[in-house]
């Protein structure tokens, strides 16, 4: 398949949970759905799509950045598989057991074998040298580990937290992780980026139970252990299968800056939801109907849990191409427009 002149990449395929799922939590028996107004309200219409922000998520962005259409989640039965597939799901973890309490989704390790399933349609339609080279030319996006903590390690209903100390936890991620990247590798893709776990110390809902209401600096520091070792794992990786190319996002610090400089980019509040109740618009996240914020392009966060689509599109711009008038790095060891350029 050729790539055509608009189009950096083949196809995109996503990997994730809430943060990047754009409707296959839908078709799932489970209590993680933003299929309801008002989450979609600056979206197609105001149409609820699955997505949990207001708008579009950073795949939807990324994807717009490399020239593609907004690419299908994979459980919608119409989709078009040609220019990618999202297989993430809300709830979702690397662990299997991770978000059992809100139900049905799909797993990490569900979403490598939908994305075998993808590829046997591939395989009908290509033959075998086309389909490597397509593969060849696509791009993977991993957005996983938030649920590993939120709804897992630092959830009191599970007993992960009794068994493993807060690097054995995170030892045991990067090691499941690795078996499903090599997987994905195995099939045929070759070009990963590999985001990090975002300051969840700094939510809406963590900050609505912090004593003295800033970020907590025990969750960040938790998931912190999780990037370094996702950032040592990419170095790896690199090294190991030189024809590839494995890319870590800087989730963290990305989010972090935009936080704590969020005036900078006309986010004018960075502590609260937009959609929500109680303490910073945290403790209820967004219900059935209930009326969000009018002014949603100042806020970061859309819900307890969620960014608004505000904030999507800057940290898109910032993994493809640094694109936030600061020097930093945010993407190592180089970004999604060079990786997509290689």
């Amino acid at each position: 398949m050729m790539i055509s002149n608009d189009e950096q990449v083949t196809a995109m395929f996503a990997f994730g949970d809430s943060l990047i799922d754009n409707g296959n939590n839908n078709f799932l028996n489970s209590f993680a759905k933003a299929n309801y107004i008002p989450y979609g309200i600056d979206f197609n219409g105001g149409i609820p799509s699955g997505r949990f922000t207001n708008g579009l998520t950073i795949i939807d962005y990324l994807g717009e950045l490399l020239g593609l259409p907004l690419i299908p989640a994979f459980a919608n039965p119409f989709k078009n598989i040609h220019k990618g597939v999202n297989y993430a799901s809300a709830a979702a973890g690397i662990l299997q057991l991770t978000g059992q309490n809100l139900g049905e989704r799909f797993s990490l390790r569900q979403q490598v074998d939908n994305f075998r399933m993808t590829l046997t349609e591939l395989r009908i339609q290509m033959n075998r040298q086309d389909l490597s080279k397509y593969l060849k030319k696509s791009i993977a996006v991993m957005i996983l580990g938030s649920n590993d903590y939120l709804n897992n390690y630092l959830n009191p209903a599970f007993p992960s937290s009794k068994f493993y100390n807060p690097e054995a936890f995170a030892n045991l991620l990067i090691n499941r992780y690795t078996t499903h990247i090599l997987t994905l590798h195995g099939h045929g893709l070759r070009k990963f980026l590999l985001a990090g776990v975002a300051p969840m110390g700094c939510i809406p809902s963590q900050l609505a139970v912090s004593a003295t209401g800033k970020c907590s600096k025990y969750v960040n520091n938790v998931v912190e252990m999780f990037n370094r070792r996702l950032k040592s794992l990419v170095i790896r990786l690199n090294t190991e299968f030189p024809e590839s190319i494995f890319v870590y996002g800087d989730t963290f610090a990305a989010f972090s800056e935009l936080i704590q400089n969020s005036t900078k980019y006309g986010l004018n509040v960075a502590d609260k939801g937009c959609c929500g109740v109680g303490r910073n618009k945290g403790q209820i996240s967004c219900l059935p109907f209930f009326r969000p914020c009018r002014n949603r392009d100042e806020y970061v966060f859309w819900d307890a849990f969620h960014p608004t689509q505000a904030a999507n599109r800057i940290i898109a711009q910032r993994a493809y191409n640094n694109n936030n008038g600061t020097s930093f790095n945010y993407c190592y060891p180089i970004n999604v427009k060079q990786m997509a350029h290689l």
